[in-house]
């Protein structure tokens, strides 16, 4: 017979990024934790995000290298793609990797993993199934999910977001993306590669409009060159069946084309918080209006003993920025080491082919301070190892503060721009001058060698 009422040191409500590691480090330090998780141990990133599509931008690489293959001088056959090894494989990645989280929490002594939807009967106590679990601190990762807004004609087709388009195991005729941001291109080119017919829907005026607009330009030239096509400033999107499966509304003022007809229609467009079947109102915790919990700089709420960590926070949307809420809690509760979530500086990848790598401000981000800024930019073209790999497109670019010589911000579009952007990444968080790249001797041939040549041309911008 279970125990129904159970006290606590700590009950840390999902197990994503930042709850397990928490656990281990509260029951190494003698708590008593209770983890809940109502679906799988890992998240998003482990289940539906960053492993198993990862694991299949690998597959859809594969595949696009073996096309090319006649330029580096290698003789293959037909290129086919079987797309249920394809998805066995990102399985097997997640399973494995969901596996070994559930080892070592099963091993962690003091900790006991609770499965099922857990919700606030008050600011101390969380019910989860039939057991009532009290606990004097309480953490929130609860994550998110994909948005879906709604949109006319939505409710009458079919449709797809990144979690259901983990499990189609045959090849869509022809994929329509709605979203030209992160999510959405990688899923366009990937598909593209394993031979799908892909148009990426877009209501701005260019993708990912986050971005300097060079980026966004080049981004869609890499795409484009791959067959993906695009359908930009789309202000009436609207969907209905149709024989092909369904049919995009696009815009309303274009009658020669008014839409996109598809098999398949993935939604990207965003992500919004799990917060809405917490009972958060019962503990008294506060949302913003968008539905994220609000928290001070060391991610305290406004209830005493309640923290929030990863997406569910608003302060990022990123597995990494959730395994820093994480050490900044551990830092502050456990280590006496005042960290603050504002210390963090931005930093995110968008990981079609070739990635890009971005830390810092953007162009208008760095116009805005109004201090004098440079600017260092260089193609991939020129850059030494790309051109001996075959894979030359993209640019890095850096900007720099004109006085105090500090770097700003940097993107890396290009062959390892993933990689290469945390030399650049370091410095700013030592806060050094970008000279100090400048006087640093880096390893031959790579793409990181090439970014102190870019700061000896800086120009203002």
């Amino acid at each position: 017979m279970p125990i129904l009422n159970q006290t606590f040191d700590a009950i840390i409500i999902g197990a994503g990024q930042a709850g397990p590691s928490l656990a281990g480090r509260l029951t190494a330090a003698g708590q008593t934790v209770a983890l809940i998780e109502r679906e799988h141990l890992g998240g998003t990133c482990v289940n539906t995000g960053c492993m198993p599509t990862k694991a299949m931008v690998a597959s859809a690489y594969a595949a696009h290298m073996a096309r090319r293959a006649a330029d580096y001088g290698v003789t293959v056959g037909d290129v086919g793609v079987d797309m249920k090894r394809v998805q066995q494989r990102s399985k097997t990645v997640t399973l494995n990797s969901r596996g070994n989280l559930e080892s070592w929490l099963a091993d962690m002594e003091g900790c006991t993993l609770f499965r099922g939807h857990a919700r606030f009967e008050g600011a101390h106590s969380v019910r989860v199934g039939q057991a009532l679990l009290t606990a004097p601190k309480i953490f929130l990762n609860v994550g998110g999910r994909a948005n879906v807004p709604d949109m006319p004609g939505l409710a009458g087709v079919p449709y797809l977001t990144n979690v259901e388009m983990m499990e189609v195991s045959t090849l869509p005729k022809h994929l329509i993306i709605v979203g030209g941001s992160y999510i959405g291109l990688e899923f366009a080119q990937m598909y593209r590669r394993f031979g799908a017919e892909v148009t990426v829907i877009e209501m701005g005026d260019r993708l990912i409009g986050r971005e300097d607009p060079d980026i966004s330009q080049a981004v869609l030239e890499i795409l484009q060159a791959e067959g993906v096509k695009f359908r930009l400033r789309a202000e009436c999107i609207s969907f209905s069946p149709c024989d092909e499966g369904v049919c995009t509304n696009v815009v309303c003022d274009n009658p020669e084309e008014p839409q996109v007809k598809g098999s398949h229609v993935l939604l990207a467009i965003g992500r919004r918080p799990n917060t809405d079947d917490l009972g958060l109102d019962k503990a008294g915790v506060q949302v913003d209006p968008r539905g994220y919990i609000v928290v001070d700089d060391q991610l305290r709420t406004n209830v005493d003993g309640v923290w929030a960590m990863g997406d569910c926070n608003g302060k990022g949307a990123f597995t990494h920025t959730a395994y820093n809420d994480f050490e900044i809690i551990a830092a502050n509760l456990l280590d006496n080491d005042p960290r603050k979530a504002s210390d963090r500086i931005t930093c995110y990848g968008l990981f079609i082919d070739p990635p890009l790598g971005r830390v810092g401000m953007n162009e208008a981000e760095a116009r805005a301070t109004g201090r004098p800024v440079l600017v260092g930019k260089r193609a991939m073209t020129r850059v030494g190892r790309a051109v001996e790999k075959g894979e030359t497109q993209g640019f890095m670019k850096v900007l720099v503060d004109a006085e105090s010589k500090q770097i700003l911000g940097a993107a890396i579009l290009g062959l390892t721009g993933d990689e290469a952007i945390h030399g650049i990444i370091d410095v700013m968080y030592a806060r050094a001058p970008y000279t100090t790249i400048q006087r640093a001797v880096h390893l031959h041939p790579t793409v990181s060698e090439l970014i102190p040549t870019m700061l000896d041309e800086l120009k203002s911008l």
